[in-house]
């Protein structure tokens, strides 16, 4: 529950935590629950961090492009997820070439304009009229690829963590994989999961990732990214999260704000992004970033086929590397009868002013869609240049979480650069809190609603 509560240097609680983003409130829901007193300050006017949705005339508009997965135990773990309702997208995930279109996940090869135009539409770009029919590949490299992942999906977490740790390029390519295939069919699918389009990433970061796909598919939440740490916040006790308060300074008893005020406490929790954490704990990693930037568009005017599938563009004919129609996926998402499609630019290109982006994903959307795209209506644009961190390899998915008694470090970029990261992350800071101070673990928190 926010509070608003002005801070006095008589404030006392056994634990502050700084940030209150997805990190942050997943580990004071743990903490609470195990009958600690929590107090959670954040600098912003509202809690979720990078998981933010804004409303805009009824759409519910995310500014990241996070994608869940169904797979993923943490989601089972907080009692406030209860109320979560992950909203599927269709079985697997379509590529689109310029003549042919493939689902990884399914059974088959769709023929051209299956499921929506693999190559009509207004145009496209970047010398698409290049590619021919076996762009993507054969149809026996995607049968290929489709039986990769399914030999992923019946792999023990262990066992892939036991492969040697490569760049996930470099992986596939000793595994055999023909770079056609990397090139058009992996690379855009492992792009969406990590939001890394060079494939930089730790193959076995990449392996893990692949395997919650083929296992249980993507999905969004109901309502919007912004549910999850919604639902968190909403299960603390009243006055345990104050927004609108800076952390200028922190010591393993204390947290000092830029009012003035000062928390006293038993321990502090610095559950910011990484930047921010380094400039509160000199020392602190501060890793690279992927930016994204994410294009919302009504599509009323040139409604796209009402598929709730996760697109992707095998050819490159633009800067979107993946798009879906959001209002598909999710009918919360958009007044009753209303279209939303959601785009997502990564790499180089996410650095584009606004308007150069939406003038340069048009004629993509349009090709992918098999419509007129011009005649959408951008609804929002959202940039974040210190959106995902980097996880190359070798990658540590479990940087330490304690740094000395009574100070402690959470977030994405102590695990993986995802929403599990952040929650794993938080339940392993909480349970190194907890192992200090003496406290067991409650398997079932109860938390009092607000």
């Amino acid at each position: 529950m926010l509070g608003t509560a002005p801070i006095r240097r008589t404030d006392t609680a056994d634990v502050v935590v700084v940030g209150a983003g997805l990190a942050g409130l997943a580990a004071a829901h743990e903490l609470a629950g195990a009958g600690l007193a929590v107090t959670v300050v954040e600098a912003a006017d509202a809690v979720g961090g990078r998981m933010a949705t804004t409303d805009a005339d009824g759409y519910r508009l995310d500014h990241g492009a996070h994608l869940l997965c169904a797979d993923w135990p943490e989601l089972n773990r907080f009692p406030a997820f209860a109320a979560l309702t992950l909203r599927p997208f269709a079985p697997g995930a379509v590529v689109r070439g310029t003549e042919r279109t493939v689902r990884l996940g399914g059974a088959r090869a769709l023929r051209p304009g299956a499921g929506g135009a693999a190559g009509g539409g207004t145009g496209s770009t970047g010398g698409s009229a290049r590619h021919t029919a076996r762009s993507l590949g054969t149809a026996l490299d995607a049968a290929r690829l489709r039986a990769q992942l399914a030999r992923l999906a019946a792999t023990a977490p262990e066992r892939l963590l036991a492969r040697p740790e490569q760049p996930a390029a470099r992986a596939w390519a000793a595994r055999g994989v023909p770079s056609r295939t990397v090139g058009t069919l992996l690379r855009p699918l492992v792009a969406a999961l990590t939001a890394d389009p060079g494939l930089t990433t730790s193959s076995r970061v990449v392996d893990l990732a692949l395997r919650g796909f083929a296992r249980r598919g993507l999905a969004l939440p109901a309502g919007g990214a912004s549910t999850l740490p919604g639902l968190l916040a909403a299960a603390l006790p009243r006055g345990t999260v104050r927004t609108g308060v800076r952390a200028v300074a922190v010591s393993a008893n204390a947290v000092e704000t830029d009012g003035g005020g000062t928390l006293g406490c038993r321990a502090v929790l610095i559950a910011t992004g990484a930047r921010d954490a380094a400039a509160l704990l000199p020392g602190v990693r501060v890793p690279r970033y992927h930016p994204v930037t994410v294009l919302h568009h009504a599509a009323d005017a040139a409604p796209p086929p009402a598929d709730p599938a996760l697109v992707l563009d095998g050819d490159r004919r633009g800067p979107v590397t993946h798009t879906a129609v959001a209002s598909a996926v999710d009918p919360s998402r958009t007044p009753p009868g209303r279209t939303l499609v959601t785009s997502v630019v990564l790499g180089a290109n996410a650095l584009a002013p606004p308007g150069v982006l939406d003038e340069a994903v048009r004629p993509q959307l349009g090709a992918l869609y098999g419509v007129d795209a011009r005649r959408w209506e951008l609804l929002a644009v959202h940039h974040e240049p210190h959106a995902v961190p980097a996880m190359p390899a070798p990658h540590d998915a479990r940087r330490p979480v304690r740094v000395l008694t009574g100070l402690y470090l959470c977030g994405d970029h102590r695990d993986t650069g995802t929403p599990q990261g952040a929650l794993r992350s938080a339940l392993r800071a909480a349970e190194a809190v907890r192992r200090d101070f003496g406290v067991p673990a409650c398997p079932r928190p109860v938390l009092r609603a607000a």
